[in-house]
């Protein structure tokens, strides 16, 4: 697979998760040079507008989640490939309370097609004192939700125990309980629509400085409480905090799946000044920009 169709093909993932996570703006540009990649593209952004549409007939919003791109998930297990130790975050990740993790054998938290899997890399491990590799593993959470992820799984130097390490991405509904269902009356159908269109300037602009919450009360011939109260009501934060979380989420995947330099991306997701980006991406997700593995990419801000 030539670089050009693995780019092709990793923007499709991209998009597919866009629209998982509610971005129905996303669209993907077409390819007449590759029949199959440019029929599979044209379906795509025909079943992202067609929601779009349907979502805003109805009187839904778009749900919209935030997500903790790239959640660090790392378990200690011992000899007996018990665990023994694990990040903060992986409680989370797996939906668990942390005291029912400890000394739960480490088979019993991964899907069942990953056991055969599991039991060459115990025996990889008990043979070999550098062992070191990265496979895929389905785990299993509480609520018998299964999640597929890279893991590496490296025997520690001068120990028996084993440090498996996982990245994933943890989506987190962040509409009220409350709008789970459509209101079907004129006036929530009006709201509805309205929201939907500031959603989606807010995501199409997002290289852009926002403007004021009377700016855009103008823009969208809206009173200005009307505009922030409603806002809130659907998307449950501020019209300022979504647009610098998804500010964020923007240069959070750039960074990962792009190999433009830091400085740019956070020009293109709207930091003028890189210290002011920095600053921002490290207090949303605990680790700087330069932190991220960026594949084959040796990359300084």
């Amino acid at each position: 697979m030539n670089n050009h169709i693995q780019q092709k093909v990793k923007n499709i993932y991209r998009m597919l998760f866009e629209m998982a996570t509610g971005n129905l703006t996303f669209k993907l540009q077409r390819d007449p040079e590759n029949c199959q990649l440019d029929e599979l593209v044209t379906i795509l952004n025909t079943v992202a507008e067609k929601m779009q549409l349907l979502t805003a007939n109805l009187g839904y919003i778009n749900p919209h989640y935030t997500y903790q791109s790239l959640v660090q998930a790392t378990i200690i297990i011992d000899k007996n490939f018990s665990i023994k130790s694990f990040s903060t975050q992986t409680p989370t990740f797996l939906g668990y309370n942390p005291d029912k993790l400890i000394e739960l054998g480490f088979h019993e938290i991964l899907a069942k097609q990953s056991i055969p899997l599991w039991d060459i890399i115990k025996t990889e491990a008990a043979a070999d004192v550098k062992m070191h590799t990265t496979i895929q593993l389905i785990f299993i959470t509480s609520n018998q939700h299964l999640v597929p992820t890279f893991c590496t799984v490296s025997r520690l130097l001068y120990s028996n125990a084993i440090i498996i390490s996982s990245i994933t991405t943890i989506l987190q509904d962040n509409l009220p309980n409350s709008i789970s269902a459509p209101n079907k009356t004129d006036q929530h159908q009006s709201d509805a629509v309205l929201i939907q269109n500031v959603h989606t300037y807010i995501l199409k602009n997002l290289e852009n400085p926002l403007p004021s919450t009377n700016e855009l009360s103008k823009i969208f011939n809206v009173n200005e409480f009307k505009l922030k109260d409603t806002f809130r009501h659907f998307f449950h934060t501020s019209i300022y905090q979504f647009y610098t979380e998804e500010r964020l989420k923007k240069a959070h995947l750039l960074i990962l799946q792009t190999s433009i330099p830091l400085k740019e991306i956070a020009f293109i997701s709207g930091y003028n000044d890189y210290t002011n980006f920095y600053k921002a991406f490290k207090k949303r997700f605990h680790y700087s920009p330069s932190d991220l593995k960026r594949e084959n990419i040796d990359d300084n801000p």
